[in-house]
């Protein structure tokens, strides 16, 4: 029997895995004709804007997927709000993100605009450096 045996577990702290998603521009790709892939860390920082802006049960077969942010945004701006909702989107990445070791969460409210200025920082697994997503959490009437 060989030495190098395909079926044993990989033991590095180094992997080559891609992580791919589906552009949701739907560009297309100028020498394949398809549809363009975001790769990487943009994967990753798309799914993590994604799974803020999700509600529970809007995801088909996973009703627990998403959080209430958006029915937080009617709230009052306090600052107790503001620390609920930086609490919510810090579980909701730890819980269904496994891609990235979340640093930190710092949203500030934008009492002008009616919303909130939220910074994501995080590391995506195997990359080296660490990413930043900014958005701002706003109510759509």
């Amino acid at each position: 029997m060989s030495r190098y045996d395909a079926t044993q577990n990989n033991e590095s702290q180094r992997s080559s895995r891609i992580y791919k998603d589906l552009n949701l521009g739907f560009q297309k790709n100028s020498a394949t004709k398809d549809i363009q892939k975001i790769t990487d860390v943009e994967a990753v920082k798309r799914s993590v804007r994604n799974l803020i802006n999700t509600n529970h049960y809007e995801k088909p077969f996973h009703p627990e997927i998403g959080s209430n942010l958006r029915a937080m945004l009617f709230e009052n701006i306090t600052p107790q709000m503001n620390h609920i909702i930086s609490k919510q989107i810090d579980n909701l990445i730890r819980n269904f993100e496994p891609r990235c070791r979340l640093v930190q969460v710092n949203t500030q409210p934008d009492l002008d605009r009616n919303r909130y200025a939220c910074q994501i920082s995080f590391y995506v697994v195997n990359h080296p450096e660490p990413v930043a997503v900014e958005t701002f959490l706003e109510r759509l009437r």
